[in-house]
């Protein structure tokens, strides 16, 4: 249902080479990019029929600003592909929001996650949902 989701910046060139690290490290790239007269809106994705992560400045031009109760999640394979972007994302200066963990009841329904923000302050999580492997 969802295409994609988009996060707002203040800069442009930071965030793009942020998550050109982040996403990268999970086999996603970018599928569009547009210039500074549309914000220098980029997306991320792994294909077109997946959803996506975007980010640009604000269409507005008012400053972005981090939202209370907004968060985006990346599904991930595996506990330790959750553990590893977590760790990518603090180590690329983004900052731990959430170490990794189980969040609930260990089972088959388990809730893996890690939370993390972006150097902007958006709030993302990594998650697998089953199991340990």
């Amino acid at each position: 249902m969802i295409g994609y989701a988009t996060l707002g910046t203040n800069d442009i060139a930071k965030a793009r080479d942020f998550y050109d690290a982040l996403l990268g490290s999970i086999g996603a790239k970018r599928i569009m990019e547009f210039g500074e007269e549309a914000g220098g809106f980029t997306m991320w994705g792994t294909g077109w029929d997946k959803p996506g992560i975007a980010v640009t400045r604000p269409y507005n031009g008012a400053a972005a600003q981090a939202g209370n109760g907004n968060m985006l999640a990346i599904a991930l394979d595996s506990r330790a592909s959750v553990d590893a972007l977590h760790a990518k994302a603090v180590a690329l200066g983004g900052s731990c929001d959430g170490p990794p963990g189980v969040r609930g009841e260990e089972g088959p329904q388990a809730f893996y996650g890690a939370y993390f923000r972006d150097p902007e302050g958006n709030k993302l999580c990594a998650f697998r949902v089953g199991p340990a492997e």
